[in-house]
């Protein structure tokens, strides 16, 4: 058997919904006009978030509350259990932030995943982003480029899969042996040729991985 792995962005792919907008819409209604400002191409994705992350004000109780309150798809901890049952590695890749990535993992109980992402810390009632400019996968743009941590994972094994659903995802991509595309992450491989399978969540993904034998039926 092949030694392989399976990435995974965590917000809108893990998550049904990207924590910024939990907290856009608990304490920051101004987030919106900012997420659009984002979207026009007017600020850095890390600009975006530290700007939402360093606007919550609350005890660092309320934000773990806030955070064990966001919506995971219900097949994803079943399918990363399976995926390390067959001897193969999960990996998260996030340019969100670790902090709530693994407030997440801890909360599941889910050990023997990996997670790179930008590194957060609770300072001051918020979420601070700790990004290091001088990171071997440090990206001006996203905090955390993507396409280089791939490429470094991909050297330690003989086939990987990647699963996202929006633009940091579409860099990526293009390393990984079988992409897995959702929402508007579809659509923008399309237009740019890369190749991917169109799925809707953790259970289309398990579908095609046991219809591949990379999982057995039985697990």
């Amino acid at each position: 058997m092949k030694k392989w792995a399976f990435i995974s962005d965590f917000d809108g792919t893990i998550s049904k919904k990207d924590f910024y907008w939990i907290i856009i819409e608990k304490y920051y209604p101004e987030g919106e006009a900012l997420f659009h400002q984002w979207k026009n191409g007017d600020m850095k994705d890390i600009e975006f978030l530290s700007t939402i992350f360093g606007s919550i004000n609350q005890t660092e109780k309320q934000t773990l509350e806030d955070i064990h309150e966001i919506p995971i798809d219900e097949h994803a901890i079943p399918f990363i259990e399976k995926v390390q049952n067959q001897g193969a590695d999960f990996f998260i890749l996030s340019a969100g932030t670790d902090y709530y990535i693994n407030e997440i993992l801890s909360k599941y109980g889910l050990t023997g995943v990996e997670v790179y992402s930008n590194k957060g810390v609770f300072k001051n009632n918020n979420v601070q982003l700790d990004v290091d400019g001088n990171a071997w996968h440090y990206s001006e743009r996203y905090g955390i480029d993507k396409s280089v941590v791939l490429k470094k994972i991909k050297e330690n094994y003989d086939f990987v899969f990647y699963f996202g659903d929006s633009e940091p995802d579409s860099h990526p991509a293009k390393y990984a042996n079988t992409m897995f595309a959702k929402d508007a992450l579809i659509t923008i491989l399309r237009e740019q040729n890369i190749p991917y399978i169109p799925v809707r969540d953790f259970k289309d993904v398990e579908m095609f991985l046991m219809e591949e034998g990379w999982l057995s039926h039985g697990e």
